[in-house]
């Protein structure tokens, strides 16, 4: 069985581990905090005080960290992952992240004589505590075989989408469409609720129709109960609309919804909500 590293233990990072230690996997794990990996050590997962360390001892390391530049850090700093010799290994980085910086870190594996993939996924915490997220995968089909039996312990959906890059651009479609969702599932109750409506028998009516989709089942019923603990964080759902946004203008395509759902999001973070989940939007309404 092969030796696992895994760089960043947040909300995702910390459920997707546990499922490896619960299948057995020799798991080393490192992240900025400690405390946050306390849980994981306590279940037998092995700490590392720096990400290089990470890499020598094991086979096959995933990186699931916040924002392209901290990728760019866990990979190119002083003590990340290119900082040692990485013959053999496998690097998989599963943050939601550019193309550009997922074909470059593959270029520079492969001179190196080692493997990468970007693998990002969706599904949010409760796909991640369930084991059910959907893993869009980049890379070679040889390196994504070897990783699929790893891949299928946390996921319910997974498929090579393409060479280095691809995963990534899926994880944007994939984040354009949410951005939708969530839009119009906010409206939706800002609508019902100066309507007069009984809220709940509106959620349970349109659920059953051709309305009905992952972002009113899953974060609808959070916001009657004014739950707005991170799901996914709002401030990395700027960040991907941004770069959804960026990866657009480079193809000289325009994405009206996109770039409205971008600002909404980013009002919302200026506003002081950036670490609550982005079912938060509904306060822009909502007090």
């Amino acid at each position: 069985m092969k030796k696992i590293g895994f760089i960043g233990t947040g909300v995702m990072g910390a459920a997707i581990v546990k499922h490896l230690l619960k299948k057995g996997f020799n798991v080393s794990v490192y992240n900025r905090t400690k405390v946050k990996a306390e849980p994981l050590l306590e279940m037998g997962a092995i700490w590392c005080n720096q990400p290089n360390l990470v890499v020598k001892e094991n086979d096959v390391i995933f990186t699931m960290v916040g924002y392209p530049s901290d990728v760019e850090e866990i990979y190119y700093g002083a003590n990340g992952i290119f900082s040692v010799d990485v013959k053999g290994k496998v690097l998989v980085d599963m943050t939601t992240s550019t193309p550009s910086l997922a074909e470059r870190i593959a270029r520079d594996a492969r001179a190196r004589s080692a493997h990468a993939l970007d693998a990002p996924v969706s599904g949010g915490d409760l796909g991640a505590k369930k084991g059910t997220l959907t893993i869009m995968v980049g890379g070679d089909e040889a390196t994504y075989a070897d990783c699929l039996p790893i891949f299928n312990v946390f996921g319910a959906k997974v498929n090579l989408q393409g060479s280095s890059g691809c995963g990534q651009h899926t994880k944007m479609a994939n984040q354009i469409m949410i951005a939708g969702t969530m839009t119009g599932m906010t409206e939706l109750l800002v609508y019902a609720k100066a309507s007069g409506l009984d809220l709940d028998k509106v959620l349970d009516t349109v659920g059953g129709g051709s309305a009905a989709n992952w972002s009113l089942t899953n974060y609808a019923p959070r916001i009657l109960k004014e739950d707005f603990t991170p799901g996914f964080f709002v401030k990395h759902f700027v960040k991907d609309l941004k770069i959804a946004l960026d990866e657009a203008e480079k193809m000289n395509i325009i994405l009206p919804a996109t770039h409205k759902a971008k600002e909404l999001y980013q009002q919302l973070e200026d506003e002081g909500f950036g670490n609550e989940g982005t079912q938060a939007l509904i306060k822009l309404w909502w007090s």
